[in-house]
């Protein structure tokens, strides 16, 4: 429904409802990377966002500070060979950047 924006995470995967009415989303199946995206823009707008991307293009964009990117966090740290130091790394910059943090 237009207007209606948010964040889901459960078994299937994460999807993002945008204000416009579209929808972004990615399957766990499908998943193939997942980066942090950082901005100097910060503290006063967002600027972390994870990014979510499939095999051969698309995925989901979800910024860290969504309620559901605790769920979120919960579920990139339990796939094999999460790069937890790259996730420390992503979160403490204050510059532009761009981490990954697991690939398929």
């Amino acid at each position: 429904m237009p207007g209606e924006t948010g964040i889901t995470v459960d078994d299937d995967g994460v999807r993002r409802h945008l204000a416009d009415g579209t929808e972004e989303s990615v399957s766990w199946a499908e998943l193939a990377e997942v980066a942090i995206r950082t901005t100097p823009e910060g503290p006063w707008k967002e600027d972390v966002f994870f990014l979510l991307m499939r095999e051969g293009g698309g995925g989901c964009a979800v910024p860290a500070g969504d309620p559901a990117a605790d769920d979120l966090m919960n579920r990139l740290q339990s796939l094999p060979d999460f790069d937890n130091d790259a996730f420390v790394e992503a979160m403490t910059t204050i510059e532009d950047g761009l981490f990954v943090i697991w690939r398929r």
